[in-house]
């Protein structure tokens, strides 16, 4: 009897370590409530104050998370430094001197850090640091999964490949973002994150001089700051409201005010016109389905388990 039980006993314990190894690989909203429980109101009072500083961080943290998610999944990729065995994300055309906020994830870190050593992912920081941002500047929250790891390594090349560009086409943006499991909904929706920040001449140059679909009052105005040859890092708004987290952005599109060519692309006659026509009229619907597809962009390959490590330092391995 007790022979026959062993192989059943045995089968059970290695359905209780697939188990744990399931559950192990699974984000979860209380994933620090033992280890770290405070580590939300940290980063939130730091979020907050750097927002209060200069409302155009919010966008920036925003930014850094979509950036991360979009190349390798949400592994705090995009925050490592070159190494001698591989060149990171940050020189990546996408991101070179725009992407920010590297000082105000250094605060949350060190903060937390402080808190609970070894303990919380600079991965994860990202992703509650984002939503913390939009809630700052007025727009709905979301409940943020946890549990993510910090990757070991970085990719140049996929920075360069996988994030959208200011110049892609709508059909371009739907196959990009398909790339990702998103549809033109989600596409458009995440899109509606340009509600807040600025964006450098550069960005914008193409547009303003040389684009029909474009108010001619609007290409006017930013001409006066982006002149056709120089001025490649002067700022202008995203939206007409760059620092309220609203539906400004798809009115100044159905307007033709939309600031990169990529933004009009979405209201420009095609598959897309109708969906940004609805977050026009409804900017509760915009705010509840940016959420929605910010927890779903932030499940996009994390790390868990034993994958990758929690980093000491974001920028660097331990």
């Amino acid at each position: 009897m007790a022979s026959a039980s062993l192989p059943i006993f045995k089968i059970r314990f290695f359905l209780f370590l697939c188990f744990i190894g399931i559950v192990s690989s699974q984000l979860s909203s209380n994933f620090y409530s033992s280890t770290c429980p405070n580590v939300l109101s940290t980063i939130k009072s730091v979020v907050d104050s750097a927002v209060s500083s200069e409302p155009r961080m919010g966008a920036s943290l925003l930014r850094l998370h979509f950036h991360d998610c979009f190349v390798q999944g949400c592994d705090a990729s995009v925050l490592l430094n070159d190494t001698s065995s591989f060149t990171g994300e940050q020189t990546a055309l996408p991101n070179v001197n725009s992407i920010r906020g590297f000082g105000v994830i250094d605060n949350i870190k060190s903060q937390v850090e402080s808190l609970c050593p070894g303990v919380v992912s600079c991965a994860d920081i990202l992703a509650v640091a984002a939503r913390d941002s939009v809630v700052a500047l007025g727009g709905v929250g979301w409940t943020v999964q946890l549990g993510r790891r910090d990757s070991t390594t970085a990719s140049l090349s996929s920075a360069n490949s996988d994030l959208p560009g200011f110049r892609f086409t709508l059909q371009q943006l739907e196959d990009n973002f398909n790339n990702k499991g998103f549809n033109t909904q989600e596409m458009v929706v995440l899109s509606g994150g340009h509600t807040i920040g600025r964006a450098q001449c550069f960005t914008f140059r193409t547009r303003i001089y040389n684009d029909t679909n474009i108010d001619s009052s609007f290409a006017t105005s930013l001409r006066a700051n982006c002149p056709s040859v120089g001025g490649d890092s002067n700022l202008a708004p995203l939206d007409s409201s760059q620092n309220s987290f609203d539906n400004a952005y798809f009115t100044d599109l159905q307007s033709q005010k939309g600031l990169l060519h990529s933004d009009q692309e979405l209201f420009n006659g095609g598959s897309a016109d109708s969906i940004v026509n609805g977050y026009a009229t409804d900017a509760s619907s915009f705010q509840t389905d940016f959420a929605n597809a910010m927890v779903k962009m932030g499940n996009l390959s994390p790390l868990t388990g034993s994958s990758g490590e929690i980093r000491t330092n974001c920028w660097k391995t331990n």
